[in-house]
């Protein structure tokens, strides 16, 4: 029995954040999910008591699949910035594929409207960022002048502005070429010995920690 149950619940979280992610949270209705799931209204609430038990539920999936992610990068057994670099490919391709990530993106962004709790974002990236950072310092690969905390900051900055772009521009069909050239301009101020393209050539090429992870990726899509 709990077994359907969290099956059903699951259901109806991905049903809800296909609605979330197409209308956002004002332009979907507790109505809409059960259109969408074929269950009753009734369900959905036995499952989820509201429609922001359900939005937050969303926001927290899509926080939780964070940790996990950091921490196979962060075991790889390449050097931290081809880790780095892997790591943000993907990032990318969940955003790009995982709707849960996609809606639970939106409804965060959203979150005035939503009347409940929600994570704060960011914080964990940054302190991700900063400790790879921080291990290619000590591998003799960060440029002398890099300050590992602002720079981290920046980086943050840089990759989720550019996921708005990209959503804005190409529905982020497109997100593995923008993120590309960021790290083109990016990696000639941050490597000790500039070799952008090189590095780029070495984790996407399948030799890098990223070309190992985008079917672990999709299977969640």
């Amino acid at each position: 029995m709990q077994v359907r149950a969290k099956t059903t619940r699951r259901f109806l979280l991905e049903a809800a954040a296909q609605l979330f992610d197409e209308r956002g949270y004002a332009g979907t209705s507790i109505s809409d999910i059960s259109a969408r799931s074929g269950r009753t209204s009734g369900s959905i609430y036995f499952h989820y008591a509201s429609k922001e038990k359900l939005a937050l539920a969303i926001v927290e999936e899509h926080f939780a699949n964070w940790p996990e992610m950091i921490s196979r990068h962060q075991a790889a057994e390449v050097p931290a910035l081809e880790r780095l670099v892997a790591l943000s490919f993907t990032v990318a391709r969940a955003y790009r594929d995982d709707v849960v990530v996609r809606a639970g993106a939106r409804l965060w962004m959203e979150r005035k409207a939503i009347d409940a709790d929600l994570p704060t974002p960011f914080v964990g990236w940054i302190g991700a960022v900063t400790g790879l950072l921080e291990e290619a310092r000590a591998e003799g690969a960060l440029a002398a002048g890099v300050v590992t905390g602002t720079a981290a900051h920046g980086i943050v900055c840089a990759f989720f502005g550019m996921h708005t772009v990209s959503d804005a521009l190409d529905g982020r069909r497109r997100i593995e070429e923008h993120l590309r050239q960021l790290w083109l301009l990016l990696l000639v101020a941050l490597q000790a010995e500039p070799d952008p393209a090189g590095l780029l050539a070495r984790v996407l090429g399948g030799t890098g920690a990223g070309a190992v992870l985008p079917a672990q990726i999709s299977e969640r899509g």
